[in-house]
């Protein structure tokens, strides 16, 4: 064959394969989200509307093609306007791929942005020569196939030969979040041989270092308890606790190799731990290996990924097994099946927190009030029989409950309770949970975007109720319900739209899908329609409520759409 009978094909395959490469790096970003794990992020991507329409559009371009080529075959065309048919074809092909270009689904807005990490690249580069490959060889095959003569758009066995290049481009742009499961599997060998490495250096470090280990799980409610425990344990000792979110196996080393492999004088090691199936926590403490350990709640986050409840509680009370004999657990007795881990009886020393007078409890609130100003309570160690009034900055009487869990750690490393009030008053809620600020205009912005369930919606509107005063200040609510609660989700997000209407005075929706139930909630309320607004975007949402707010009224952003729902 004539080289330059290829010239046309080099800027098409360079297009085509710009466009697989902008999908793959989309879509891993997404792989990233979902853990590296290849069956969350296939059922992500299977989930996800715009992706079923692009891949459906993959499909109608292969099958447009395929006709053109049928519909030629039975016409009489001479061999003089082969060469027409064939340019005019890679007119048509050029424009395939400026289309695929300009439609391929695209991230709207960003909430967690994309680290191209040593893993991500590692994963990116192999997905792309994977995608490569197979289109190289799709050509190919239909090159054998079909084009065994040595002669080039002469006939119709030619026109073939160019349908399946036609083909080629946008079946592997199709193929392409298949390429980095694919890409992920290959990668394997060398994925696990570094994850081996930096969790043997992260045991290394964390033994060096000497810090006693308190691990923290619970459906909901363990990134704030662990930041009130820090907060309280540092009035006496110096304290590590894991940032933010970083609550998975990678996560956790990340920290101890970063952080203690370089500070060996933390007295204490603060673990969240997270999981969505049995087993992650197990390997996380048979990382950490904690002395102490808390559970906080049980409930259906995650529930369309464990399965059960029953994994759930599974799951939560690995955290628990890991203890040695000599070890200690903090366990919420208000929350039943957080009280049945107790009642197993392991490990000896346990100590229960309440706040609903649950019997056995060392740890006990009592007389609980929230104000505009916060919480305030009194604890009484029934162990002791010491007890104390506490006063904290905080909003929802769930924050009682993390308070306690948090007292208990401090209780039995001996601070006493005077010690631990002082510190109470002078907490501060974590980041995007149940935040409180008044903003310059005077309005107030109550900031509970992080993540929503059941309990702690019920919670955040609570504390919108308390914000206004007058009866014509607004009580504006943004949310875009609630996520992963499996089979309850129908019925829990209507529920939170029954429990909106009768606080709000204007509700922004995002995300319209997703909010279906909500709307349904707040319909069967008879909420106002007109005082209704359903968006896409955090930032369409920005739009309508900003020019509302007025001094007084009270803005709640209940939750944001999270990148992986977008």
């Amino acid at each position: 064959m004539n080289f330059l009978n290829y010239l046309p094909h080099i800027p098409l395959a360079f297009l085509w394969l710009l466009a697989a490469w902008r999908r793959l790096y989309y879509l891993t970003r997404y792989f990233q989200l979902e853990g590296y794990e290849s069956r969350r992020f296939l059922r992500w991507w299977s989930h996800q509307s715009l992706e079923r329409n692009y891949a459906i559009g993959n499909v109608a371009s292969i099958g447009a093609t395929i006709v053109a080529v049928l519909a030629l075959s039975t016409s009489k065309v001479s061999d003089n306007d082969w060469m027409a048919i064939v340019y005019g074809g890679f007119a048509v092909l050029y424009l395939s791929a400026a289309i695929h270009l300009l439609l391929a689904p695209k991230q709207r807005e960003i909430k967690q942005q994309f680290t191209l990490t040593s893993r991500a690249a590692r994963l990116l580069t192999t997905a792309v020569v994977s995608d490569l490959v197979l289109a190289i060889a799709i050509i190919e095959l239909g090159r054998s196939l079909v084009f065994p003569s040595s002669r080039y758009y002469t006939s119709f066995t030619d026109l073939l030969f160019f349908a399946w290049l036609i083909i080629s481009g946008p079946f592997a742009v199709f193929l392409t979040p298949l390429a980095l499961p694919l890409a992920n599997l290959i990668n394997w060998p060398i994925e696990e041989t570094f994850r081996r490495y930096y969790l043997r250096l992260a045991k290394q470090h964390l033994q060096r270092s000497g810090a006693t280990v308190i691990a923290i799980t619970g459906s909901y409610g363990k990134t704030s308890t662990k930041h009130y425990l820090s907060h309280i344990l540092n009035a006496r000792y110096r304290v590590l606790m894991t940032p933010k979110s970083y609550n998975t196996l990678l996560g956790i080393s990340r920290v101890i190799n970063d952080i203690l492999a370089n500070d060996a004088s933390y007295d204490y090691f603060i673990v969240e731990a997270g999981a969505y199936i049995p087993g992650e926590i197990a390997r996380i403490c048979k990382l950490v290996e904690p002395q102490i350990s808390m559970v906080v709640t049980v409930g259906p986050m995650h529930l369309e990924r464990f399965g059960s409840i029953e994994n759930v509680v599974k799951a939560k009370y690995e955290i628990v097994e890991a203890l040695p004999p000599d070890g200690t657990a903090i366990f919420n007795a208000d929350d039943p099946r957080v009280r049945g881990m107790a009642e197993r009886s392991y490990p000896q020393n346990r100590i229960l927190v309440t706040r609903q007078d649950a019997p056995g409890a060392r740890l006990a609130a009592s007389n609980i009030r929230m104000t505009a100003d916060g919480l305030d309570f009194d604890v009484c160690d029934n162990q002791t029989g010491e007890q104390r009034a506490m006063h904290a900055p905080l909003y929802g009487e769930h924050n009682v409950t993390n308070i306690l869990m948090a007292m208990g750690v401090a209780r039995h490393l001996g601070m006493s309770l005077n010690e631990i009030a002082g510190r109470v008053a002078t907490l501060e809620p974590a980041e995007h949970r149940l935040v409180r600020r008044v903003m310059p205009d005077g309005s107030i912005l109550i900031d509970d975007a992080y993540s929503a369930n059941p309990v702690g919606t019920q919670t955040a509107l609570q504390v919108l109720a308390l914000q206004t005063t007058q009866p014509s200040a607004r009580r504006i609510v943004v949310s875009s319900g609630m996520f992963e609660l499996g089979p309850l989700h129908e019925e829990e997000n209507r529920k939170l739209g029954e429990r909106i209407a009768a606080v709000a005075t204007d509700v922004i929706l995002i995300g319209a899908a997703q909010t279906r139930p909500v709307q349904e909630g707040l319909h069967s309320a008879n909420f106002p329609p007109d005082h209704l607004h359903v968006v896409n975007t955090l930032n369409e949402a920005v739009a309508i409520y900003r020019p509302l707010l007025r001094a007084g009224d009270a803005l709640l952003i209940l939750t944001d759409l999270p990148d992986t729902y977008a």
